[in-house]
């Protein structure tokens, strides 16, 4: 535990005033997030926790706000800062189920094309060349509307959060899919790979077992980076009407009901979900900063 807090990792982020701030942004909203069932006010999924005559109230600061309702209320008189919470929690168990799926599917073709080369290194390389030839919401787009063609509409609906998970998820497995095949290619060579060789080992363990820690660096840099990436397809795609709808509040529907709202004076609708989205989006992506500033001492300054 000394050695730990003694670390370069550790000297590093006591001396990073940015990471230590989306640190403790990250831990703060993803813990609310998770915790929204016992923190939240009321739950915006029943219909029977909010009233129609509370609808509209203006954050407490402002003239008509309430103490009850500290960010306002929407049309429907949900609580704001409910709705918030239970939406940052939709988003975030989508987007790190896609990750996980994307790193999964990614990091095992990237390893596979890398250690064996040939064929399916090349078949491996140019879909996911042909991937990186279309933005990351087109290919999610694309997924969802093949989804809607074979599926039917009661089946979709029923689908629909698998239906966005998998779409996110085959729209950023390509970027764990070239950083995993361009690690193995640095350690393919190596002795103790050449070592596991000898001694007969499978190669699904020499992967395993000897290679993807070695690796795991510039991997966890990608995990944070398309996290945040997936949040934001996922408001997206709901913002569009895609992805999920409005009776499952998600950052994303959120932000899409308070359009409606933007230029009738109730601000707080819009304004407030949008920037708990930024601050979630940047804190992450800052720690993704970070990682790779650990990972990659050349970048320290």
């Amino acid at each position: 535990m000394t050695n730990f807090w003694n670390s370069d990792s550790v000297w590093l982020f006591r001396h990073r005033p940015t990471a230590i701030i989306a640190a403790i942004v990250a831990v703060l909203i993803i813990g609310s997030a998770a915790a929204a069932p016992w923190i939240a006010i009321a739950n915006p999924y029943d219909l029977s926790t909010f009233n129609l005559m509370d609808g509209l109230l203006p954050p407490l600061w402002q003239s008509g706000g309430q103490a009850q309702f500290v960010l306002g209320t929407d049309d429907q008189g949900r609580d704001m800062v409910s709705a918030i919470l239970y939406g940052a929690r939709l988003s975030l168990i989508i987007g790190l189920s896609a990750m996980a799926i994307a790193a999964v599917l990614g990091v095992g073709l990237g390893m596979s094309a890398g250690y064996f080369g040939g064929w399916l290194d090349t078949i491996v390389m140019r879909i996911a060349d042909i991937q990186l030839a279309l933005p990351a919401i087109l290919t999610a787009l694309l997924i969802d509307g093949i989804a809607r063609g074979v599926l039917e509409q009661e089946t979709h609906q029923s689908l629909r959060v698998v239906v966005l998970i998998t779409a996110i998820a085959l729209s950023l497995w390509v970027n764990f899919a070239r950083t995993a095949r361009a690690s193995v290619l640095v350690e393919r060579n190596k002795e103790y790979v050449q070592a596991a060789e000898m001694m007969g080992q499978h190669p699904v363990r020499i992967m395993s077992r000897h290679i993807l820690p070695n690796i795991l660096g510039p991997l966890l840099v990608i995990m944070t980076v398309d996290l945040a990436s997936a949040i934001l397809l996922e408001a997206t795609l709901s913002f569009l009407g895609i992805g999920l709808p409005a009776d499952s509040p998600s950052l994303g529907t959120l932000i899409r009901i308070g359009m409606q709202f933007l230029f009738s004076g109730e601000w707080w609708i819009l304004w407030v979900p949008t920037l708990f989205l930024v601050m979630l989006v940047v804190a992450i992506n800052l720690l993704g900063d970070f990682l790779r500033e650990v990972f990659n001492p050349r970048l320290r300054r």
